[in-house]
């Protein structure tokens, strides 16, 4: 028998401020970053370092997947759940 899904939020209903694509469970949303470029030889290979060429902004986006989850209250609900919380066993599907 799994858990039944107890979500970090205090509100469960996710009534006051519903946002797209962050876990149910675990919270987990995109997070900032950057794709660096360099070019030339590294030190080590014999060269004389590599050079930073340009920086351009990306998103680490969390593998959610939206699925039908069992409730505390004992109804079902669809939901945002990372895979993480999934394969660890932190919902019951309904």
């Amino acid at each position: 028998m799994l858990p039944v899904v107890a979500p970090l939020n205090s509100d469960p209903f996710n009534t006051k401020d519903p946002m797209a694509r962050v876990c149910f469970v675990t919270g987990r949303k995109p997070a900032k970053g950057s794709i660096i470029n360099r070019k030339g030889q590294s030190k080590k290979s014999g060269g004389i370092g590599t050079h930073v060429t340009s920086i351009t902004p990306r998103k680490f986006r969390p593998n959610l997947q939206r699925i039908r989850v069992k409730m505390p209250g004992g109804g079902t609900k669809r939901v945002w759940v990372s895979v993480k919380a999934i394969k660890a066993g932190l919902v019951e599907k309904a």
